[in-house]
């Protein structure tokens, strides 16, 4: 490793860590429900005013169990707020952020997280 490299790698160490699985960060409030190779299921539940630590999800689908009102905390400062209806299904490239309950109702939801596809073999490959 070039000493150029090598002094970007301790640069850029620390933003990575920041950024820790939800479970870890949160797990009084995520449970792991399934996983295999493709997906990670985890159920979120939180209380109006509470928040997440920040954290990282790869790809998602969120479907809200109940209504609620929540904001993210983007690392760049940015705040994004959502209102989701019971029932709601929302997709989300991956993102880091900090997660707040807003609204006057527990937050319920459950989370599918995608991983990365196998590798395939060809077709007609022998």
């Amino acid at each position: 490793m070039t000493p150029h490299r090598f002094a970007l790698a301790l640069l850029l160490a620390p933003l990575g860590a920041l950024a820790q699985d939800a479970v870890t960060t949160d797990g009084d409030k995520y449970t792991l429900v399934l996983e295999n190779a493709q997906v990670r299921v985890l159920s979120y539940r939180d209380l109006p005013g509470q928040r997440t630590h920040e954290h990282r999800h790869p790809a998602f689908v969120a479907v809200a169990l109940a209504p609620f009102q929540r904001v993210l905390h983007l690392p760049d400062g940015r705040l994004v707020r959502r209102e989701f209806r019971a029932g709601e299904v929302m997709w989300s490239d991956a993102q880091t952020h900090i997660g707040e309950n807003v609204g006057n109702t527990p937050t319920e939801v459950v989370l599918v997280e995608l991983k990365p596809a196998p590798p395939t073999a060809a077709c007609g490959s022998r």
